[in-house]
C-alpha cells in the first residue's frame, strides 16, 4: 500500500499513482455516449433541467445536489464554481417543497408544472443539455417488502418521451438506484443505450473521502469481499451495494455479473459467517483496524446481510454494521493481509449540506464532457442486486428471516472498468453558513 512499489505489482494504489499511470482522461471515463442523432455545437455552460420529488429541507438530496449545481461545490480541498446553468426545475411534491420554491425564486430559476415542460423549457422540443433526476425524499409509501415507492421511473419515462419526440437526447443523472422495480430499472438502462445518451447515478459514497486514500488497481485478483455500513433498509443497503460494486468491478478479468443473491436477517447471519471462514477473517480484520474487540460486529443481533455470488466464483457479503462509516475489506490473492478502505464521517459540515460534494462534481463532469464518469452497467447491477435482495425474504406472500437464494441470470452483466480514482481528497469544506440567496 506504499508508493515504493509500481502499480503493476501493487493492487492498492494512491490517487496520485493512478493519475500518473492513466492520465486525467481516465477520470471522466473512457466509455463515451453520443448525445443524439442530431450533432450539437459544444456549449461552454450546459443548461440543465432538474426534476425532483421533494425539496423541502436542507437535508434533502434535491437541496444539496441542485444547489451545488447552481452555486458550485467543494472539490479536492477548494471551492469549485459551477460549470453548468440550472435552467429549469420540476418538483413533484411542490406544495411541501417551500425551500425549493425559495431557492428557485432567489436564483430566478423557473419551476415548471410538468416534467415535459421542464426539459422543453415550456416549448415543444428538447431545450436543455442535460437532465438531473433527484427522486429521493418526500411523502411516498413503503410497501410490505420495504420498497420505498419513489417515482423515479415515472419521471425518467417522461424525460425519455421528450427525447423520442425530439429525435435527440442528452445526458441523464438519476440519484440513487434506478428504480425499486427491476423491470423498470432494466427499461431505463436499455433506453439509454437505445437512444444513445450517457447515463449515471447511484450512491454518493463511492466518491467520499477515503482512509487510506487509495484505489483498488484494475485487474487486482480479489477473491472475496465484505462491505460494512448502515444497511437496515432499502436506501442504506443500496449505498453499501453500490460501494461494493465500485471496488469489485476492478477485479481481475473485470465484472462478470452476478450468479445469485440472498438476504439473511438476525442471528442467522453469524452462523453463515461461521460457515464461511473468509468472511469471519475479514470481519475480524476490520474490527482490529478500528481497535474493536474480536466479535464486535457479531453482537449486532438485529443485523441483516446481502450475500452476493458472482459468475466468476468471487463472493461478497454486505453486512449492516455501526461505527465504521462505510468500510470495504477484500481478500486478495497473494496478499497476506486484507485490503481495508473506509469512508468515514460526513464529507462536510451540515451547514454546507454535509452530503457529498464529489457527486455534483461528477454530475457536472458528465454534463460538460458528455461521457459517463463510470460504466452505467455498474448502476444497473447495483440496482439489480438491491432489487433481488429485497425479494429474497419473501415467497408466496410469506416472510422468512433466512431468505431464498435467488439465482439471477438477468444480472449476467459484464464489463471492464477503465476509470481512474474518483474520490475526494484534501481538506473538507469549512463550517460556515451556506448562502442560498435569501435570509430566511
Amino acid at each position: 500500500m506504499t508508493e515504493k512499489h509500481p502499480m503493476k505489482s501493487n493492487p492498492l494504489v494512491t490517487r496520485r499513482q493512478m493519475l500518473d499511470k492513466t492520465g486525467m482522461a481516465a477520470l471522466t471515463g473512457l466509455a463515451s455516449r453520443a448525445v443524439g442523432a442530431v450533432p450539437q455545437a459544444p456549449q461552454t455552460r450546459p443548461r440543465i433541467a432538474c426534476c425532483a420529488t421533494f425539496w423541502g429541507a436542507p437535508g434533502s438530496h434535491a437541496d444539496w445536489i441542485i444547489c451545488k449545481l447552481m452555486d458550485g461545490y467543494w472539490w479536492q480541498g477548494a471551492h469549485t464554481p459551477s460549470r453548468v446553468d440550472v435552467a429549469s426545475v420540476y418538483i413533484h411534491q411542490l406544495d411541501t417543497s417551500g425551500l425549493g420554491q425559495k431557492v428557485c425564486k432567489a436564483k430566478n430559476v423557473p419551476i415548471y408544472k410538468t416534467v415535459g415542460e421542464a426539459v422543453t423549457l415550456g416549448g415543444k422540443e428538447l431545450a436543455v443539455d442535460g437532465v438531473v433526476i433527484v427522486g429521493e425524499h418526500g411523502n411516498y409509501p413503503t410497501d410490505l417488502k420495504g420498497h420505498w415507492l419513489l417515482p423515479r421511473w415515472w419521471i425518467y419515462e417522461q424525460v425519455v418521451r421528450v427525447f423520442e419526440q425530439s429525435k435527440r437526447s442528452v445526458p441523464v443523472f438519476n440519484d440513487k438506484h434506478l428504480s425499486y422495480n427491476w423491470d423498470d430499472a432494466k427499461w431505463m438502462f436499455d433506453k439509454s443505450r437505445e437512444l444513445d445518451f450517457p447515463l449515471s447515478g447511484g450512491s454518493s459514497i463511492p466518491v467520499y473521502f477515503r482512509k487510506p486514500e487509495i484505489e483498488i488497481a484494475i485487474d487486482t485478483p480479489i477473491r472475496n469481499s465484505i462491505m460494512l455500513g448502515g444497511a437496515s433498509e432499502e436506501g442504506g443497503i443500496f449505498h453499501c451495494i453500490d460501494v461494493l460494486q465500485a471496488f469489485v468491478e476492478r477485479r481481475k478479468g473485470g465484472e462478470t455479473g452476478v450468479k445469485a443473491v440472498q438476504s439473511i436477517r438476525g442471528g442467522e447471519i453469524w452462523r453463515w459467517v461461521e460457515r464461511n471462514p473468509w468472511a469471519a477473517k475479514l470481519l475480524d480484520s476490520v474490527a482490529a483496524s478500528f481497535n474493536f474487540k474480536k466479535g464486535r460486529f457479531q453482537q449486532h443481533a438485529r443485523a441483516n446481510a446481502c450475500i452476493v455470488e458472482y459468475n466468476d466464483g468471487t463472493k461478497a457479503a454486505v453486512i449492516d454494521a455501526r461505527d465504521v462509516g462505510w468500510t470495504y475489506a477484500a481478500e486478495i490473492e497473494g496478499q497476506k493481509e486484507p485490503a481495508i478502505i473506509s469512508m468515514l464521517g460526513w464529507p462536510g459540515p451540515y451547514a454546507q449540506y454535509h452530503a457529498s460534494n464529489a457527486q455534483p462534481h461528477w454530475i457536472t463532469e458528465m454534463m460538460v464532457t458528455r461521457k459517463e464518469p463510470f460504466n452505467a452497467e455498474r448502476l444497473l447491477l447495483s440496482t439489480g442486486i438491491t432489487n433481488h435482495y429485497m425479494q429474497s425474504n419473501w415467497e408466496n406472500g410469506r416472510y422468512s428471516a433466512v431468505g431464498r437464494r435467488l439465482e439471477t441470470p438477468v444480472l449476467n452483466i459484464s464489463y471492464r472498468s477503465t476509470r481512474g480514482p474518483q474520490f475526494s481528497t484534501g481538506s473538507r469544506p469549512p463550517d460556515v453558513p451556506y448562502m442560498r440567496g435569501f435570509e430566511k
